[in-house]
């Protein structure tokens, strides 16, 4: 558990890291702009949806359940420079649903 914990600080600080270095009207790699206190994820079982969420989901457990899984499944480096959420989208819809009601 403790090794978990460990592992989702260290996607917390280097996806807060990487946001703070772009503060303002941010651009991830596709080009497109980001709004300030929001980061951009892929989501999918096969071809990957974008999706932009609000910084503050980094401080709820369901979505850092989320982060350990994508941490396990494909490590911190990411070629394309997104963050890639492993799951589907339907499932990611309905937990983002569930945070924003919260």
């Amino acid at each position: 558990m403790g090794i978990k914990l460990m592992g989702i600080a260290h996607a917390k600080q280097k996806l807060q890291r990487t946001l703070s270095a772009r503060l303002g009207a941010i651009t991830d790699t596709n080009g497109i702009d980001v709004p300030k206190g929001h980061f951009a994820v892929y989501v999918g079982e096969g071809k990957k949806k974008r999706f932009v969420i609000p910084i503050s989901y980094l401080n709820h457990p369901l979505f850092l359940d989320l982060l350990n899984k994508a941490q396990e499944e494909f490590g911190y480096d990411h070629p394309t420079g997104g963050l890639i959420i492993p799951c589907s989208e339907d499932y990611f819809i309905t937990l983002t649903s569930a945070l924003n009601s919260s």
